[in-house]
């Protein structure tokens, strides 16, 4: 006997994204929405104080490139629709942007794990920058206390560092983030 057809998730189109009511946090991922939490005060706090410490070291350096925070659009796909709203990213190519969304991928993304669901930022995520085109993905875990650096370039290298790590990024020569000033910052 053959096994029972599974029912398959409704997807919808680009259309139908740009028609939700702007106040519903979702990403897309193969035309299958799926609801974002809000974040806590402790993701907020870690996400400005990197977005500053990334700002401020590409003005310094009078860069070309943006730094995005969420929610800000990234149209990894058309087909299938695939939209994510990372936490912070940096975009250097301008022909990317569209005055709505990043159509493409960014050089450089942060996501802050939520304690409802790490998997979508440790597995799904993970899996979708790395096969549409992000040069390095940092996964920051609060409650764990790490940041996992993942740089897409060349070798793929993933390495996990704690919060009393300084970090480089790679995509710049000399731009290092002192994780144990943010987590004295933060009381962690």
């Amino acid at each position: 006997m053959p096994p029972a057809l599974q029912p398959q998730p409704e997807t919808i189109t680009l259309e139908q994204y740009e028609a939700l009511p702007e106040e519903k946090r979702v990403e897309v991922f193969e035309g299958v929405v799926y609801d974002m939490a809000s974040p806590s005060q402790i993701h907020q706090t870690l996400s400005m104080e990197l977005s500053n410490i990334l700002y401020n070291y590409i003005k310094s350096k009078k860069g070309a490139c943006q730094v995005f925070s969420a929610p800000f659009d990234v149209k990894l796909s058309d087909k299938p629709l695939t939209i994510v709203q990372p936490d912070i990213m940096i975009i250097c190519d301008k022909d990317k942007l569209d005055g709505k969304r990043c159509n493409g991928a960014p050089d450089f993304i942060i996501e802050i794990v939520s304690p409802g669901n790490p998997a979508d930022d440790y597995i799904r995520k993970l899996y979708y920058y790395k096969n549409y085109g992000v040069h390095e993905y940092w996964i920051v875990d609060p409650r764990r206390k790490t940041v996992t650096v993942n740089y897409f370039e060349g070798n793929i290298v993933s390495i996990q560092y704690s919060f009393d790590s300084t970090i480089k990024v790679n995509i710049y020569d000399d731009l290092y983030i002192n994780f144990s000033d943010i987590a004295n910052l933060l009381n962690i």
